[in-house]
């Protein structure tokens, strides 16, 4: 994607929504310093080439019951462009990966995995992961603290 041209009146758009995705278009006004007409057209002008992709709220997985997170790292047994894309479907179809890279390095794959339990956790990598036709080898780490979480960006 072509990087778009912002300036600072969308950059301040930008680091609201993100930082509250709830706000009105009278609230931005009022942070950003516009009028809500301007808000609103340069809202939808952000949405329309691809710098806002989705509004959604963020929710606490401990507190709803996912008391596991894992970092796991998965290699295939070979590699084309069918495998890969064979792959990434099996991983949209897995609720419990909430993240998926394809990564260089010592890994072909890195997933953040969220489930209830160490139970799930087991369940889901030996009974979905392991078994399937591609992995080759699978390596995983349990998080036990989050020492920094920041899903927005720098703007």
């Amino acid at each position: 994607m072509q990087e778009t041209r912002v300036d600072e009146f969308d950059r301040a758009i930008l680091r609201a929504v993100q930082a509250d995705a709830s706000l009105t278009n009278a609230d931005l006004s009022e942070r950003v310093n516009l009028s809500a007409s301007q808000c609103s057209r340069r809202r939808s002008a952000l949405e329309s080439a691809g710098l806002i992709k989705r509004y959604g709220a963020e929710l606490n997985a401990e507190a709803l019951g996912f008391g596991l997170r894992a970092i796991v790292r998965v290699n295939l047994k070979s590699h084309s462009e069918s495998s890969d894309e064979g792959f990434s479907a099996f991983l949209d179809a897995q609720p419990q990966v909430r993240a998926a890279y394809s990564v260089s390095g010592d890994a072909d794959y890195v997933l953040e995995v969220h489930v209830r339990d160490l139970g799930a956790f087991a369940e889901f990598v030996h009974r979905h992961l392991l078994v399937h036709p591609q992995v080759g080898q699978v390596r995983s780490e349990i998080v036990l603290k989050t020492t920094k979480e920041d899903r927005a960006l720098p703007i």
